[in-house]
């Protein structure tokens, strides 16, 4: 057994199922926010674009923001579902570093915009790693897999 069945396995029989009502919030929140980046998505780009850390070619930045709304939408609505959870991680963790990073939390410890996307980043990665739980549509529909 390799070390990805390994933790998939590991994660499965150990996960409380009160983390399957956080893992609903997580996915809603990150549906909201990728909503309210579609309503306001000169705010996203203007955002990306004056961070100073990574420098981003204007042909490339609405391929960027488009990226990030399409992710926040669907991965908000797999996480929320429980379906396809780990792949729906592991697509948003990088978009959610990259919050970390551009909120400027290096510079001051208290500093309320990077608190959210600390948190979600956290999530995401213990969600990357127990995956979906028992109450999730994929739980559900394994329970009709035919042999």
């Amino acid at each position: 057994m390799n070390l990805v069945h390994k933790i998939e396995n590991w994660g499965d029989t150990h996960h409380p199922m009160v983390l399957d009502v956080v893992r609903v919030a997580l996915g809603i929140f990150l549906m909201l926010k990728g909503f309210a980046f579609l309503d306001n998505s000169a705010y996203l780009k203007d955002m990306i674009e004056d961070q100073s850390v990574v420098y981003i070619p204007m042909a490339l930045l609405m391929t960027v923001v488009y990226y990030v709304i399409f992710a926040h939408l669907v991965g908000g609505v797999l996480i929320a579902m429980g379906t396809l959870t780990r792949f729906a991680c592991i697509i948003q963790i990088p978009i959610v570093l990259a919050a970390v990073f551009m909120t400027d939390f290096f510079t001051s410890a208290i500093n309320s915009m990077a608190w959210p996307s600390i948190i979600a980043l956290v999530l995401l990665v213990i969600f990357m790693v127990i995956g979906s739980g028992p109450l999730s549509l994929d739980r559900y529909l394994s329970k009709w897999e035919v042999v």
